[in-house]
């Protein structure tokens, strides 16, 4: 057996090899039989074969030349395919080449792959060709390929539909008819409409017809009228079926047209409360001023908008400018004024950035001490596949620019995973450039790197960029002797370490009056840690997360060094390190480490008495703290992913007379004489797709400010004035647990508050801090009010469920009884600020995750919008790229086939969505564990069964991606 041409031959070779000695060529290159065949030499047939094709990959389609008589010598042919009804590429592999047949042969044969597929399509046809024989004549030189069909034909359905009726005239309402794949045929279907409730003529005109789906089209609509009146009837109904199918079967074969009633008795639509009612109690107020007197403020409130800020730096010696870089790879310089309404680039290298997703991009900046005079400024930043890179720049025109070609690059790290890259650069008070890397990535650095010093992951490095090629190493360095890691690797210690047992140290700093080195490191599941880090010094990770054992099996010496300050995940779950405050401007804060979580809360540290630190929260921002900033005067500035960017830390003006109640009868909230009813001001509502809650039941009010009204933004989210409360009980066994207040107060930030039931049920009282709590054997959580924040984000909207798609459904209202759309009653009772675009049935709504009647992709989509998108959406500073909201399109949201950037769990090929593969989906997986894997990263300790499974069965339902 021999390949030629890609196309595999069976070759016998019997007797004479040279074609001279056994006979001349035929002549023939038409493809058609010998004209004047030579009857000294053997003729030649060709048959062809039938075939089936399969549903996928190949299969081999044999065609067979015969000889009249055993070739006296060597022989010959030209072959080719060509195409009949059948497509080369698409049914089958076009081959060509030449066959050769040995002397003594009476056959050969030539195999053509026919392409498998699962389309319903007729018997296809392609023929092989013969020409150019030596050797042998052709008695026939076509012969004709059957590929057979053995798909089953798609199966036809029909979904239902409903549309307001409207006060006249008429309007259609859309049935959409849809094959379950593609069809190779022409596939028709009869339709008629019948009455239900809803009278032909009166209600809606009676239609029928016929629909043809050309070949490849699987959807198709059917109009009928529905003609409005002005009568308070209530919603009726007809039914459309399908019949007669033709080159398919019927799924669903009917469908219910539901005409919604909109009329009231007054001729407009109903709505589910008679009038908006009056709230004077249930109102946000002052924010409680949770402890000393700091602020921020828009440190440029006139400078245009910048795209994901990351650190923000001044050359030394010289305020008069910022230089602010992009995670996507640009820097822009400003004036340093509180007026500047403009900046430049100072350079763009986004062309060598890989930004993402997580933490990858362009990470750090520091201009070198002697930059006056030399010009130098040092970038780090991931490239290509996701390689760390440290490279020296030169400005040529003293700061005004920086010139891209200039780049030196100094030292590269390959990172295994686009988080725990660190990547933060400055020079310290020793004139040395410092570098922070993380693990590598992945949870609980299984290839233990921050331990392994042949390695540069884990680690806080120092070099000299001063001297020696690429760099030197300070001769004190814990390993100065050994040969550089300039690659990220060595065959021994790398001399370029400086301290290690690092996780992730993604931002640090100098203290600018004595030199100590502060480092804030993130935590795995439970612990975040600020570390004073020194020469030599090993930090723990991963024998140790924090001050507390970890991971201890393996290489755990002694003499780790625990943190000087930790926190729990009850408190934060992401640190962003700071810097020891050196300014004037707030006296209290003088000589204490400042510092942040990714939740939007600052800390500050404190002497706990003992001779070591602890730390206080001096106030929650409610933005996303990705790094701090310190100007020549030792005062500080906030990066964040946010419409303003850059904040200013300030004095505060004074305290705040704020407050919210300890008892929750007190709150305003709710009736006073009993508390487990809403106050009168509240209005009620109920998202379509419910947010899972360890298996509680809810119940959902808002409450405005009289007079105030809600606007809606260009995604269809709800966006509250200030002094709204939105109230939620949670109830398990139909005992009411907990109550959560989200208030925006007065000065437009958001804050949650938790109150936790008593068993008499007479009152709530809030809980402080978070807490957790056995009831009836399940571990329930009470949140703290900065994990609150985590959910409920400026980039998702804070209100979550709030917004057109979840409200546009039917709840009936306790107080009336009535029964109505709840965007219908919003508008009509003047909650909204503009009215309603258009009516109901043509504005977003999600499907309910629960309605069997909608489709698969359509209640997991919706399930996923509402548990998972309030993170995994664009600028919401966690590390990812996914993008779950439910009007994305499949392709945009980064996770079908997508290589899993947080590790793969251990699972062999994962992907985030793996199509047909549930199993080997970590959209699928990480719901379904509640360890530090587990998704939601916080909130719950129950899976949500239900939605796992209706994941699973959308995620093995997929063909592929589109």
């Amino acid at each position: 057996m021999m390949d030629i041409g890609g196309v595999r031959h069976t070759w016998l070779v019997i007797g004479c090899l040279l074609v001279a000695a056994c006979g001349g060529s035929s002549g023939s290159d038409s493809g058609a039989p010998d004209p004047d065949p030579d009857p000294g030499l053997p003729s030649a047939s060709i048959d062809g074969p039938t075939v089936q094709e399969g549903d996928a990959g190949t299969v081999d389609a044999t065609f067979t030349i015969t000889l009249s008589e055993s070739a006296p010598g060597a022989a010959s042919v030209r072959y080719e395919t060509a195409g009949g009804t059948a497509t080369a590429g698409e049914d089958y592999t076009a081959v060509s080449g030449t066959l050769d047949i040995g002397a003594g042969a009476t056959s050969a044969t030539v195999t053509v792959p026919v392409l498998g597929d699962s389309l319903d399509e007729p018997d296809e046809t392609f023929t092989l060709q013969l020409s150019d024989a030596t050797g042998v004549s052709l008695a026939s030189a076509t012969a004709q390929a059957t590929i057979l069909d053995d798909d089953d034909p798609p199966a036809l359905g029909i979904a239902d539909a409903s549309l307001a009726e409207g006060d006249a005239g008429s309007a259609p309402m859309v049935f959409t008819v849809s094959l379950d794949a593609e069809s190779g045929r022409t596939v028709t279907v009869d339709y008629a409409t019948a009455d239900g409730s809803a009278v032909a003529g009166e209600d809606y005109t009676a239609s029928s017809g016929s629909l043809n789906f050309s070949p490849g089209t699987t959807e198709l609509t059917i109009e009928v009228p529905v003609l409005g009146d002005t009568a308070d009837e209530g919603d009726e109904t007809f039914t459309v079926t399908l019949s007669n199918p033709g080159n398919a079967t019927l799924a669903d074969a009917e469908a219910t047209g539901t005409i919604q009633d909109d009329d009231d008795g007054s001729g407009g639509p109903v709505s589910g409360l008679n009038q908006r009612p009056s709230n004077t109690t249930c109102l946000a107020g002052d924010a409680p001023t949770e402890v000393t007197g700091i602020d921020t403020a828009v440190a440029f409130p006139d400078l245009p908008s910048v795209s994901q800020p990351i650190a923000l730096r001044q050359v030394p010696g010289d305020a008069s400018h910022w230089y602010l870089a992009e995670k996507g790879g640009r820097i822009v310089r400003f004036e340093n004024r509180a007026d500047v309404d403009a900046y430049t680039t100072f350079v763009d290298i986004s062309a060598r950035v890989n930004a993402g997703p997580s933490e990858a991009g362009l990470l750090g900046i520091d201009f070198h001490p002697d930059f006056a005079t030399n010009g130098e400024v040092y970038l780090s930043y991931t490239t290509g596949s996701l390689t760390s890179r440290i490279s020296r720049f030169t400005s040529p025109d003293g700061g005004v620019t920086l010139d891209p070609a200039s780049e030196e690059i100094l030292l590269t790290l390959d990172q295994p995973y686009s988080n725990h890259n660190g990547g933060n650069i400055l020079f310290g008070p020793d004139g040395y450039l410092y570098i922070g890397f993380g693990d590598g990535g992945s949870a609980g650095d299984p290839q233990d790197l921050a331990q392994n010093t042949t390695t540069l992951h884990g680690a806080m490095l120092r070099i000299d960029v001063d001297n020696g090629s690429p760099y030197g190493i300070p001769s004190n360095n814990p390993f100065a002797p050994n040969a550089l890691c300039a690659d990220g690797d060595g065959l021994a210690d790398c001399p370029e370490i400086y301290a290690w047992g690092l996780r992730n140290p993604w931002r640090w700093s100098f203290d600018s009056a004595n030199g100590e080195l502060w480092v804030g490191d993130v935590g795995q599941n439970s612990w975040e840690e600020v570390d004073i880090v020194e020469l030599g010094g090993n930090y723990g990770w991963r024998c140790r997360e924090g001050a507390h054992d970890f991971d201890t099996s393996g290489n755990c010496p002694a003499g780790l060094i625990d943190p000087v300050i930790e926190y729990s995940h009850t408190v934060g779950n992401s640190i962003t390190g700071g810097y020891v405050y050196r300014g004037s401007a707030i006296p209290e804060l003088a000589g204490r480490y400042v510092f942040a979580d990714l939740n939007g809360k600052i800390f500050a540290s404190v002497d706990d008495g003992a001779g070591g630190l602890d730390f206080e929260t001096l106030l929650n921002t409610g933005n996303t703290i990705v790094s701090f900033a310190q100007d020549q005067d030792g005062e500080l500035l906030y990066l964040y992913f946010g419409a303003e960017s850059v904040r200013r830390i300030v004095q505060a003006g004074g305290s705040s007379s704020g407050s919210v109640a300890d008892a929750l009868s007190e709150t305003g909230c709710v009736d006073p004489a009993d508390p487990t009813q809403p106050a009168a001001g509240l209005i009620p509502y109920e998202p379509i797709a419910p947010f899972w809650s360890d298996g509680a039941a809810k119940e959902r009010w808002y409450a405005l400010p009289d007079g105030a009204t809600v606007d809606v933004d260009g995604e269809d989210d709800w966006v509250f004035p200030s002094g709204t409360v939105l109230v939620k009980n949670f109830r398990l066994g139909g005992d009411l647990i907990e109550t959560r207040l989200f208030m925006r107060h007065n000065d437009g930030d958001w804050a949650g508050y938790t109150y936790e039931w008593n068993d008499a049920q007479t009152e709530a009282t809030r809980v402080v801090g978070g807490k957790t709590k056995d009831i009836g054997g399940q571990e329930w959580i009470y949140p703290s009010g900065p994990q609150c924040l985590e959910c409920h984000t400026e980039v998702a909207g804070f209100s979550l469920g709030l917004e057109h798609a979840q409200l546009n459904s039917e709840l009936q209202y306790p107080s009336t009884g009535i029964t109505a759309n709840q965007l219908v009653t919003a508008d009509e009772i003047d909650v909204l600020t503009a009215p309603l675009a258009d009516t109901p049935v043509n504005l977003p709504r999600l499907a309910d995750p629960a309605d069997t009647s909608a489709s698969l992709e359509e209640r997991a989509r919706a399930y996923l919008h509402t548990n998972c998108a309030n993170c995994h959406q664009p600028n919401n500073g966690i590390p990812s790229n996914i993008d779950l909201r439910y009007s994305i399109a499949l392709a945009d949201t980064n996770t079908c086939d997508e290589v899993p950037q947080q590790g793969d769990l251990g699972i062999t090929d994962a992907r985030i969505i793996a199509p047909g593969d549930a199993a080997r989906s970590l959209l699928v997986v990480r719901p379904n564990r509640r360890d530090v894997h587990g998704m939601p990263p916080l909130g719950s300790n129950l899976v949500d069964s239900t939605g796992v499974q209706l994941i699973s069965e959308w995620i093995n339902s997929l063909a592929g991606c589109p």
